[in-house]
């Protein structure tokens, strides 16, 4: 019998409550005893909720921990992820562990960034790379023939899994998803943004998955290995880039280390592109930087003005991300940044700014040096000008 609407929303309370009863016996746990029952029962019941596709209750419980500001907020969101990303697999008699992982790019033109699709031969000369270099040498690898944009990537919990488990399907065939041009949505054009390699991993259970765990190697040495490795065949994927890889690690925490790699990468793209495409000299420019508030502040928006004329030649978005807010000392990061870069000249606005953007074509407005918000105003002969680093 179909069930009425009415009964689907209390069993979503009913789940809610279960999941935020359950963090908040994890988050107040004061032994390891105590961590394994909490967090085999929190598990069990994510893994409930998942199967029934009922992301209302994740975000439910998710958002009603975090008005309290409490630890168990974390400590659910890390299960929900966990539970997303990773999964036991039984083939046959053998037993693996699979982990949906991506391999972010970090990515400007001044042709702007297109649709990136990736061969078959590509994908296995990656997934060669990925074994040699980051993950277990024995690991099973399954990728995906397309570089997601952000937008283009699930856009919730549920999604999620559903691609991790389209992408384990085709582990178990032992090749790679292959998707038709039809099924990834359109993406915005910018000149600087991220791309996402997906795919899953999948080891013997009890076996690393990651280098990292089976000798002294440290991550960073083992990214730094990437960068080099991969530089050549993301040449081919992605020309007339300039790019930079992020290492590739387990989806959730790939895509914060890519947000947050991608705000010091925006600023540099914006300086090689001021001066490559533009003509226009660090020393001619002047940085006005401004904190935009809802309730809070949101980000920081970054404009690159003419020092003598004070119009606004381009912006940039520097989002907070995770804890941070206006006491993070953004300001001083943001500040020495730039003059790594080369722009002297910095000046940071005191007053609160709106989140505002351009009712005609979306883009967001940026501080002049009196804290107007406006529009940026490039060159009349510049041929991007309709673009923006995202």
């Amino acid at each position: 019998m179909k069930q009425s609407p009415s009964s689907k929303r209390g069993r979503s309370h009913r789940s809610a409550e279960s999941l935020i009863r359950l963090a908040e016996g994890l988050a107040t746990s004061g032994s390891r005893a105590e961590d394994v029952y909490w967090n085999k029962k929190l598990e069990a019941e994510i893994k409930k909720v998942i199967l029934e596709k009922d992301e209302i209750s994740l975000n439910v419980a998710l958002d009603k921990l975090s008005e309290k500001e409490s630890r168990a907020h974390e400590e659910l969101a890390d299960a929900i992820e966990g539970c997303v990303e990773f999964e036991r697999i039984i083939v046959g008699e053998e037993t693996f562990d699979s982990l949906l992982i991506t391999a972010p790019i970090l990515a400007w033109s001044t042709m702007g960034l297109a649709n990136f699709h990736v061969s078959p031969e590509q994908l296995e000369e990656i997934s060669c790379l990925l074994k040699k270099h980051v993950f277990n040498q024995n690991a099973q690898i399954s990728l995906v023939n397309y570089l997601y944009s952000p937008d283009q990537l699930p856009e919730s919990f549920i999604e999620t899994r559903q691609l991790k488990k389209a992408i384990t399907h085709s582990l178990l065939k032992r090749h790679h998803l292959i998707l038709n041009e039809g099924e990834i949505k359109e993406t915005a054009t910018f000149l600087a943004d991220q791309r996402h390699l997906l795919g899953v991993v999948a080891v013997a259970t009890g076996e690393h998955i990651f280098r990292w765990q089976d000798n002294f190697m440290q991550p960073e040495e083992i990214e730094a290995a990437w960068k080099k490795v991969s530089d050549e065949i993301f040449s081919k994927i992605m020309p007339q880039c300039a790019r930079d890889v992020v290492l590739p690690r387990a989806y959730y925490v790939a895509c914060r280390d890519a947000d947050r790699q991608l705000r010091k990468f925006s600023i540099n793209a914006s300086v090689c592109y001021l001066s490559s495409s533009l003509s226009i000299t660090n020393e001619s420019l002047l940085v006005v930087i401004g904190g935009c508030y809802d309730r809070q502040l949101e980000e920081y928006r970054i404009s690159f003005c003419d020092k003598r004329t004070f119009e606004v030649y381009h912006g940039i978005v520097w989002p907070l991300l995770g804890p941070e807010d206006e006491y993070s000392e953004l300001n001083e990061i943001i500040e020495q940044y730039l003059k790594s870069c080369g722009i002297s000249e910095v000046k940071f606005l005191t007053q609160r700014l709106p989140l505002e953007y351009c009712e005609d074509c979306g883009s967001p407005l940026y501080p002049n040096i009196e804290g107007e918000m406006v529009h940026t105003e490039q060159p009349e002969n510049d041929d991007f000008q309709h673009q923006h680093i995202h």
